[in-house]
């Protein structure tokens, strides 16, 4: 049995929008913050000297499992083994991601882990932390399977410069980014429908037409 150590704080605060993958949207960031039995500063000595990390984490709602499931990036609609994916419907609600960490501060609070490249939604819960060894953990030979046809997989994003504005300068990036993913579901392709994404307090509306994403529209989240 595993206990959760803490919680990744992004700006995402839904499941609908969170990118696939980590590392496909490079301006996407978050904080990790600890429980107090995990916040002693020995616990991260030297974890400054790491470019990247690996986090453990727990899904918010477990899916049930399934053997077979269906990839989006494959139309929703080809099946595939379970194992065979990175699709949430596990036997185990263990996620895992590789990040950028871009600084570790020590606060009164405890250690914080300032990392990018997220895959997770706000307050999800953290099992554990590893470094990434680029000696031993990346494989460039590696063969991606029926995932490489996914690789250039994106959409162009009219956002116009107006509505751009409303998000904060820090955002802008990473919200145009997140778009070009395509938040929808694989078997959703109604070019008239109008989707809306929570991102960094504000629900950014959007239609997608003959690959091409146009935001209509950005207002602030309600206050929680």
């Amino acid at each position: 049995m595993y206990e959760v150590i803490g919680y990744v704080h992004t700006d995402l605060p839904e499941k609908f929008g969170v990118p696939r993958q980590a590392g496909l949207v490079k301006e996407l960031t978050g904080v990790i913050d600890f429980l107090p039995k995990y916040r002693n500063p020995d616990a991260f000595a030297g974890i400054e000297g790491f470019s990247h990390i690996w986090v453990l984490w727990r899904f918010d709602v477990p899916d049930k499992y399934h053997a077979t499931v269906h990839p989006p990036r494959l139309g929703g609609n080809t099946p595939a083994g379970v194992f065979a994916t990175r699709s949430p419907f596990r036997p185990n609600p263990i996620g895992l991601s590789c990040v950028k960490l871009e600084r570790v501060e020590y606060t009164d609070e405890g250690p914080k882990l300032y990392v990018s490249g997220v895959d997770m939604r706000d307050s999800t819960a953290v099992i554990d932390i590893k470094p990434y060894l680029s000696y031993t953990d990346a494989h460039p030979e590696a063969v991606d399977g029926f995932a490489e046809k996914c690789v250039d997989y994106g959409l162009s994003v009219d956002f116009p410069q107006e509505l751009l504005l409303e998000l904060p300068k820090d955002k802008r990036e990473a919200a145009a980014g997140l778009l070009s993913q395509d938040p929808r579901p694989a078997y959703q392709d109604d070019e008239s429908r109008l989707y809306g994404v929570s991102f960094a307090g504000h629900n950014i509306r959007f239609f997608v037409k003959g690959g091409v994403l146009t935001v209509t529209e950005v207002t602030p989240l309600p206050d929680k």
